[in-house]
């Protein structure tokens, strides 16, 4: 394909921005390359301060901005400029007829309305940020973009001054162009249907994407899927995109590019690692906890997680919730890693583990949960708040003590770090949690008592079994191997421990198997018509049990 093809110059400008990031560079090239400038209100004055000249909009129309600003483009002499299709000689005709000058490229931003309604402004405040001629401009220019260049993001300014001094845009650039500004209003207009949804307590009739390219992966979850990643577009209109958090706005310090399942087991990893006000550590596999601890620090926080399971941790991701020390990072780096995690690190500590260069470290800033989640079925999507630790049942005070004694404060510790700890089991889920760290975990099973049954075996199991794959790792924690680790740990770990299961146990078998294993002391949701039954086992094996009633299932 010819760059020339379709070329179109660039004679006659519209720009109307709320975001003056790089105005005045890109009107000094515009004007450079003599193309005609027309804007409004504030746009047109920044313009005009630069000493570069501008026609304002009104005097195209004839017609003042009126209504505190709510008009002021919607006017035939501006819209007929932009739809008229140049390829049409009576469209051409027309607009001389009617003394109306065409207008070849639009360079348009929209009012902040999400970060309006994030600054928590009232219901008017909201309302006021709906733009209305914005969109309207863009949608035109974008349908009519075989004979005009349309412009949203001032990433592009250096990139649009090039094509006007080349000449003008090609058909595919404007096709390019047309395809980004859609997507931009579509965004925009489900920001606002959402939010207006919120205000009358309804579920919107309609979800939009609200999502932006971030890049495009080798494959997705196996090499024969085509894979991508996306990020929250927050519509923020010049503010860094990754104020929202989360590991689709990270910072990649060193290693390999990130795949498919980094990004989907590193945001478990940050979801499990942020669940808890303590330093933690949270080492995911597979979408699972390898492990899961709290400590006085991180790396102590890290060699608990790490003891869970040694074997398991191999190639798996962390996530933690402080930064990096430097003992964490010698830590680590002797273990064979996918991805690291972490709001910071500290003087070294990045350097450390950029010595291993398949080892992906992440620059994290905490991430900020958008209230609803989606997940794709066939024909649609289902839609739901999502699960957090807010709900009553989540605070120990407002747990139902069933059986046995009350806990002490060692005790009901554990218990409240294995109730949050357990969110981040893929269900059935039961886990096993000794001194603010997990030594058993049971996930993914479809009846209670396998799950019962395997984080049992992985606790009890985990110090005798054999070190075949643990072999192929160079080093464990603290400069052991991982088979000395392996052996080092205490056989029978279920013994004392305490349980956590994100939802009922619908019979006393699953519970029963806890008890056999040593289990000092359970919290779980209740709400089983066998209830009675499962306290009975409880209070005959006098093991202290509580109800939070509530569950967090994660499939």
């Amino acid at each position: 394909m010819s760059t020339t093809e379709n070329l179109r110059p660039i004679r006659r400008a519209l720009v109307s921005v709320y975001d003056k990031t790089g105005l005045t560079e890109l009107a000094a090239a515009l004007h450079a390359a003599g193309v005609e400038i027309l804007s409004t209100g504030s746009t047109a004055g920044k313009i005009a301060e630069a000493g570069i000249p501008v026609t304002p909009v009104e005097d195209v129309t004839g017609f003042p901005e009126c209504l505190d600003g709510r008009v002021k483009t919607l006017h035939p002499r501006i819209h007929a400029g932009i739809l008229a299709d140049r390829t049409k000689e009576t469209h051409v005709a027309e607009l001389a007829e009617l003394g109306v000058d065409a207008i070849d490229l639009v360079v348009v931003n929209l009012y902040p309305f999400t970060a309006t309604v994030a600054s928590g402004a009232d219901f008017a405040g909201c309302i006021e940020q709906i733009d209305i001629g914005g969109p309207t401009m863009v949608r035109a220019a974008a349908k009519n973009h075989a004979s005009v260049a349309i412009v949203t993001n001032p990433a592009a300014y250096p990139d649009v001054a090039a094509a006007v001094a080349a000449g003008g845009f090609t058909d595919t650039q404007r096709k390019e162009l047309a395809a980004k500004a859609f997507a931009h209003t579509a965004a925009y207009d489900a920001a606002v249907a959402g939010w207006f949804a919120t205000q009358v307590a309804e579920t919107p009739e309609v979800v939009g994407a609200q999502w932006e390219l971030l890049e495009v992966l080798r494959y997705g979850e196996n090499p024969h899927q085509a894979g991508a990643v996306y990020k929250t577009n927050a519509l923020g209109f010049g503010k860094e995109l990754s104020e929202t958090g989360g590991i689709a706005n990270a910072v990649q310090l060193s290693g390999k590019a990130m795949s498919y399942n980094n990004y989907t087991d590193g945001d478990a990893a940050l979801r499990a690692a942020y669940d808890h006000a303590q330093p933690c550590v949270a080492i995911i596999k597979h979408a699972n906890p390898c492990g899961v601890a709290i400590g006085a620090d991180v790396a102590e926080a890290h060699r608990k997680a790490h003891a869970c399971d040694p074997v398991s941790a191999f190639g798996g991701v962390i996530a933690v919730n402080r930064p990096v020390s430097v003992e964490l990072a010698n830590q680590i780096a002797p273990i064979f890693t996918e991805v690291v995690l972490a709001p910071g690190y500290e003087e070294g500590a990045a350097e450390i583990l950029a010595t291993k260069k398949n080892l992906r470290v992440l620059k994290v800033v905490p991430p900020v949960r958008e209230t609803v989640e989606f997940k794709q079925i066939s024909g649609g999507l289902v839609v739901q708040d999502r699960d957090a630790l807010n709900d009553r049942g989540d605070d120990p005070q407002n747990w139902t003590l069933v059986s046995g004694e009350a806990a002490d404060t060692e005790t009901l510790r554990d218990l409240e770090f294995a109730w949050k700890a357990v969110r981040a089991v893929r269900s059935n889920a039961i886990l096993l949690v000794n001194d603010g760290a997990s030594v058993g975990v049971g996930m993914g099973q479809v009846n209670r008592v396998d799950s019962c049954t395997l984080a049992v075996t992985r606790a009890n199991t985990l110090g005798s079994r054999s070190t075949g794959d643990a072999a192929k790792v160079e080093a464990g924690v603290g400069g052991a191997s991982v088979a000395d680790l392996v052996d080092a740990l205490p056989p029978q770990r279920a013994q004392g421990a305490v349980a956590a299961s994100d939802a009922f146990f619908p019979f006393a078998d699953g519970l029963q198997i806890l008890i056999d294993a040593g289990v000092r002391a359970v919290v779980q949701p209740g709400g089983s018509i066998r209830d009675e039954e499962v306290i009975a086992a409880a209070q005959a094996a006098g093991i202290t049990m509580y109800f939070t009633g509530n569950r967090h299932f994660s499939h």
